[in-house]
């Protein structure tokens, strides 16, 4: 079984919806510091588990349970995506560090 085209376009918006949002999941992962070497790949992997947790959460409202092959190609899914997600936390990285720098 495959993901459903209505589950995709869900997980879709998931991830554009969290892109969105990725400062706000970058401040959380900053507030990790110094027990995380990365905020970038916290900020990252906060991201993709709420994706995933959404994407479960929608197969329990169907009363299905998600496949081995849909694990996978969901995986597939954030890993297309991977780039504009984290694209997202760095450039609002970038964003701040040049706020920063117009206020010194």
């Amino acid at each position: 079984m495959t993901i459903a085209k209505e589950n995709k376009e869900f997980i879709n918006s998931l991830i554009e919806y969290y892109i969105s949002e990725s400062e706000s999941y970058r401040e959380i992962a900053e507030e990790f510091r110094p027990e995380i070497e990365s905020v970038q790949d916290t900020a990252f992997g906060i991201i993709t588990g709420c994706v995933y947790s959404g994407f479960l959460q929608a197969y329990q409202n169907q009363q299905q349970t998600a496949s081995l092959e849909d694990i996978k190609e969901f995986n597939e899914m954030i890993k297309q995506k991977a780039p504009q997600i984290k694209k997202a936390i760095s450039s609002q990285r970038k964003t701040d560090n040049q706020s920063n720098n117009k206020t010194e």
